[in-house]
């Protein structure tokens, strides 16, 4: 398995904006975001937002995301992994 050169080689482009978008909800003290929002905001379907956050849950190393609750939108807690 090769290591990928850079993040942009990692995620793709939808995931790359996702994660922008909730790094910089975590630098403003956020740790609570619903697809449905990240959807809204980005210009994306709540259903790519939840697919996407799905698969960086399990590939992103600078953020944890775990799937909190779902009551009218999946609502994802995110925080930065520790080092």
């Amino acid at each position: 398995m090769t290591v990928p050169e850079s993040i942009r080689d990692r995620y793709n482009d939808t995931q790359d904006r996702i994660l922008k978008y909730l790094r910089g909800g975590v630098q403003k003290g956020r740790h609570f975001f619903k697809s449905k929002y990240i959807a809204h905001d980005l210009g994306l379907s709540s259903k790519e937002v939840g697919t996407n956050l799905a698969i960086l849950s399990e590939i992103c190393d600078d953020l944890e995301i775990k799937r909190w609750s779902y009551s009218n939108s999946t609502t994802w807690m995110v925080t930065p992994r520790a080092i």
